[in-house]
């Protein structure tokens, strides 16, 4: 064989990217490129593709930053966290929830995404079965995936509000057996939430028959419809993730932090200590000083009430008739199966015609989702009028 096919051969081997690797884009980054490079070229888009909160981190937090950097070295923390910091969050427990939560059980990861990886690590091995409801948020499905595990889709429907309900868990359970479920509420992308009485029952049906219980929680704090129920009142054996990212409008700052069955918190820290060190050390004092940025962001919360009303209203004008309850978080899932059987399709044309940018719905659910589309309000209440009134010319004229 000559030898320059031979040196090909070898590159391709060597450069060829793992089986692991091969999971689908989250493709709403993808929305954001093709929505900048428009913007490149002189137009205007209003964002409801990402969900970014537009308001900036609170001025507590900004302000503890600054000092810090000021005072000096920002040096490694441990592994779990500053004491300071789950010290913090397990007060916000009790403030928020009244709940006693041990900061013991506290970890500090580097946003909900690094709470993910490491709770997947921690409490699963390669080929467990985990069941995920569909629509929802495609990275668990990717980072599950991965990991060597197998995401299990369950559909949800109107009838639960979208929830899981804990008959369709074992049900999935006894067609073949699961290691795990993982919900969340409010959900991304629908914003439908969960009841305490849903929570409780899906969470004993989880583990009456042994299935591991992990709950995202990163939308707590803005709800709207009622209270959001944390699943660590409900259960110590629950792994609870959460993030500084969505009330508290840190994106940027990648700090979250999850609650972990005391018999867990030593294997992941030792995860930790190898896949990350510890959480950057400048987000984490940021974090501990957000949570006395209360009022500023209740007021951020008000605002996203008031853009939740601009297009629970003014959407159906334009056409878009037909979503889901908008409980909590900032979302809005419209059906647009009137005017299409392509969300992708739709989505784009939106952009390249309106200049709005909105997700479709099969990043987020691979079987109906190329009847939806997400739309995120958590930008001004001035550019969501702006945005309703573009849908609305574009729609009529089409």
């Amino acid at each position: 064989m000559p030898e320059a096919i031979l040196g090909d051969r070898t590159e391709d081997l060597l450069t060829a990217a793992s089986g692991r690797s091969d999971v689908p884009p989250f493709m709403v980054m993808d929305v954001m490129a093709a929505a900048s490079r428009i913007e490149a070229g002189g137009g205007h888009v209003i964002h409801m593709e990402v969900g970014q909160p537009a308001a900036s981190a609170p001025k507590t937090a900004i302000l503890a930053a600054h000092a810090a950097l000021d005072a000096g070295r920002i040096d490694y923390t441990s592994a779990l966290g500053t004491p300071n910091l789950r010290k913090r969050i397990a007060r916000h427990y009790r403030e928020s929830y009244g709940v006693t939560v041990d900061s013991a059980r506290i970890v500090v990861t580097t946003g909900s995404s690094g709470g993910f990886i490491l709770a997947f690590l921690a409490m699963f091995e390669p080929g467990d079965r985990v069941a995920v409801t569909i629509p929802g948020y495609p990275p668990y499905r990717h980072i599950l995936t991965a990991l060597g595990c197998e995401p299990v889709l369950i559909e949800t429907s109107s009838e639960t509000r979208h929830a899981l309900t804990g008959e369709a868990l074992l049900a999935a359970h006894r067609r073949a057996p699961l290691k795990g479920v993982l919900i969340g509420s409010p959900a991304n992308p629908t914003g439908t939430m969960m009841s305490r009485e849903a929570l409780s029952g899906l969470i004993s049906a989880a583990e009456s028959a042994g299935i591991r219980f992990i709950s995202d929680e990163i939308y707590h704090g803005l709800d709207y419809a009622f209270p959001a129920v944390t699943a660590a009142e409900l259960s110590t054996r629950a792994l609870v993730i959460n993030s500084f990212s969505k009330y508290f409008c840190m994106t940027g700052w990648r700090v979250g932090w999850m609650v972990v069955p005391e018999p867990l918190v030593r294997p992941i820290e030792r995860l930790q200590q190898n896949l990350a060190i510890s959480v950057p050390t400048l987000s984490q004092i940021a974090a501990e000083a957000a949570f006395d940025g209360g009022v500023e962001m209740e007021e951020i919360k008000r605002g996203y009430l008031e853009n939740r009303r601009i297009l629970i209203e003014g959407l159906p004008r334009a056409g878009l008739t037909k979503f889901l309850p908008a409980d909590g978080a900032f979302y809005l899932y419209a059906n647009v199966s009137d005017f299409t059987s392509d969300s992708l399709k739709f989505a784009a044309e939106m952009l390249e015609k309106a200049r709005v940018a909105a997700t479709p719905g099969v990043d987020f659910d691979p079987v109906h989702g190329r009847q939806f589309i997400r739309f995120s309000y958590a930008r001004s209440a001035e550019e969501m009028r702006e945005a309703v009134e573009r849908i609305a010319r574009w729609l009529n004229g089409r």
